[in-house]
């Protein structure tokens, strides 16, 4: 009788899945007292991001890859139906002309200034939307004096700022700064808001129980929950930054890449175009890249949470 139900349980183990950390009894003939305690098989979930890294850059090369195809058979054959590509430079003409820029010192130019004004811009942009958004979340009367601003003055488009910030600021250089600024402000208060208002008010209250005051709950409970939000915003604010930086260079700007890309439309230079574009693209990538990797260390608590 003692064989059968051990071999029960056995089984109803098995089926359950339930066998992490127990132990299970089976008949062994060499010990002492009839019964060997055998420990179960710890069983691992698949983790689908186990998965070798080399797998995905390649089906993201490969996605990349098939887009550039279509994209010569396109322009090589004038495709046109709904969309033309009859003027549209083949892509060996776009690369052709990018070694050639390569080698000239205005391509490089255009990209250190662009990158100048979204460094000044986003830092100004985290800064102050990190403060503001967390005095919001903390503040109910802060919320109500700053909320209406923001909510009023965020659907307004980076192109419609370019007159009423040439009018204010005293050189094109600081209205295009400041068009940047505002594009990459509104989605870090915005996320910064959310995030200190997604902390559990029981934390709170434990650490007011413990005699944390104001100044330690911020630090070391409001702030730590609030980081993923945060840098979600961070990332957000990059890629709009890079979008009214455009904005502004295009219609007051002298040097920049996105001057260099509209003056290239100007002047009938096609292959400039793309490599306008898709120098934007890169640019923009790697800026958001370089957010979230700066993020990672305040983040790495959460690759240990269960």
């Amino acid at each position: 009788m003692n064989a059968k139900l051990e071999l029960a349980q056995v089984k109803e183990a098995q089926e359950s899945g339930t066998g992490e950390g127990a132990e299970v009894k089976g008949h062994g003939s060499g010990a002492s007292d009839g019964h060997d305690a055998v420990p179960a098989r710890r069983v691992t979930p698949a983790n689908p991001r186990s998965d070798l890294p080399w797998q995905r850059y390649m089906v993201r090369g490969l996605a990349i890859m098939g887009a550039i195809l279509v994209w010569q058979l396109a322009s090589a054959s004038g495709f046109k139906f709904i969309v033309n590509f009859q003027n549209v430079p083949t892509p060996w003409l776009v690369g052709e002309r990018f070694v050639e820029l390569l080698a000239a010192p205005a391509i490089y130019i255009h990209i250190a200034v662009s990158l100048k004004r979204i460094l000044i811009a986003f830092g100004l942009a985290s800064i102050l939307g990190v403060t503001v958004g967390v005095l919001m979340g903390r503040s109910r009367i802060a919320s109500d004096i700053v909320m209406p601003y923001i909510e009023i003055l965020r659907p307004i488009p980076a192109v419609a700022w370019i007159p009423l910030a040439i009018l204010m600021l005293p050189t094109e250089e600081s209205s295009i700064i400041y068009i940047t600024f505002l594009g990459a402000f509104f989605p870090i208060v915005l996320n910064t808001l959310h995030g200190v208002e997604q902390t559990p008010e029981t934390l709170i209250r434990v650490a007011m129980s413990f005699g944390a005051n104001n100044m330690a709950i911020l630090r070391h409970v409001v702030l730590p929950g609030a980081l993923p939000s945060i840098m979600a915003g961070l990332a957000i604010g990059m890629g709009v930054a890079w979008f009214s930086l455009l904005a502004g260079e295009i219609i007051s700007g002298q040097y920049g890449i996105g001057y260099f890309t509209w003056n290239s439309y100007t002047l009938v230079e096609y292959p400039n175009i793309i490599i306008g574009m898709l120098t934007i693209g890169g640019l923009g990538t790697m800026s958001t890249w370089l957010v979230k990797q700066a993020s990672k260390p305040a983040l790495r608590w959460q690759e240990h949470r269960d």
